[in-house]
């Protein structure tokens, strides 16, 4: 089992610009189900991509991949056409969250924003939108999701994942790819990595997912990576005190950071006195969260975890 992504996604791409483009064909090669694109200039074209896969030597898989995404102008029409039940969106901060929106709208099950700098009063415009909807929202300015093996959407690196017994969640993409890569080194693997993204308004929190692994059947333990900024981490050590029963490992990055200075992301900055890497590291060694020292230290921390 995984959470949120399978081999049978099928995912549909918002903004076929050179980045779009470029993790689309990552994407395929990694042999996720990339069945169309939106662009409304660029509708009624195909896009072809080819290459050596990701998966070269591993029983029924092919070595190389050529295939053609067909190009729509709306995600409706997308939907409609393909059976897209995914979307991920590479389009600019100007016009990202109308894109999330319009996937909303079709009705799709999981929306990714890669997206960075989406404005905030933007994405409190999406947030009261996706009220009540049955679809769900990653990011905006995250990595992705991945099940290792089976689906990729996103910008992350394929090769350094393994199918495991671990869940990863995360609000920033670099270390992700640290305490995956760590995670695969010991053996562990992952059952999905989940980048949530490090905006101060985001669809997808730290709550949702460990909720969502406490529930897998196949995840034995869950490391969470927070920062500085927001009260995100500590509301997620009180659900893992009262509600999970799976070993939670975790890291805070920040812990040098001077108040009132942005530490990359936008939602990582420590502001009237909260949000301070302490006070979550405090929260989690309270609610028995096994938390690394240093991003070197992530992937031991959750093997001393599951014991």
């Amino acid at each position: 089992m995984s959470i949120l992504v399978d081999k049978s996604t099928r995912v549909l791409v918002q903004g076929l610009g050179n980045t779009g483009e470029f993790h689309t064909d990552k994407a395929i090669a990694y042999g996720t189900q990339m069945v169309a694109g939106v662009h409304p200039t660029k509708a009624g074209t195909t896009f072809h991509f080819e290459g050596e896969t990701d998966h070269s030597g591993v029983p029924g898989r092919d070595d190389t991949y050529s295939t053609d995404l067909p190009v729509f102008a709306t995600v409706k029409e997308a939907v409609a056409e393909t059976g897209a039940n995914a979307s991920v969106i590479y389009v600019p901060p100007p016009f990202a969250a109308d894109a999330i929106m319009e996937a909303a709208a079709a009705g799709l099950d999981l929306v990714v924003a890669i997206t960075e700098g989406i404005p905030v009063a933007d994405m409190i415009t999406v947030k009261r939108y996706l009220e009540g909807k049955p679809g769900r929202l990653i990011g905006p300015n995250c990595p992705g999701v991945i099940t290792p093996g089976e689906c990729k959407i996103g910008i992350m690196p394929g090769y350094i994942h393994q199918r495991g017994k671990v869940g990863v969640i995360s609000r920033s993409g670099t270390l992700t790819y640290e305490a995956v890569h760590q995670l695969t080194g010991l053996g562990l693997g992952q059952t999905t990595a989940v980048g949530i993204g490090g905006d101060p308004v985001n669809g997808t929190s730290f709550v949702d997912v460990l909720r969502l692994f406490e529930h897998d059947e196949e995840t034995e333990g869950v490391i969470m990576i927070g920062e500085i900024g927001g009260t995100a981490e500590e509301e997620a050590a009180e659900v893992v005190a009262k509600e999970m029963s799976k070993p939670v490992a975790g890291f805070i990055a920040g812990t040098t950071a001077p108040a009132g200075k942005r530490m990359g992301h936008a939602g990582a900055i420590v502001s009237g006195g909260k949000g301070t890497a302490e006070a979550k590291i405090e929260a989690m060694n309270d609610a028995g969260i096994v938390v690394a020292d240093t991003p070197s230290g992530m992937g031991e921390a959750m093997r001393r975890a599951l014991g």
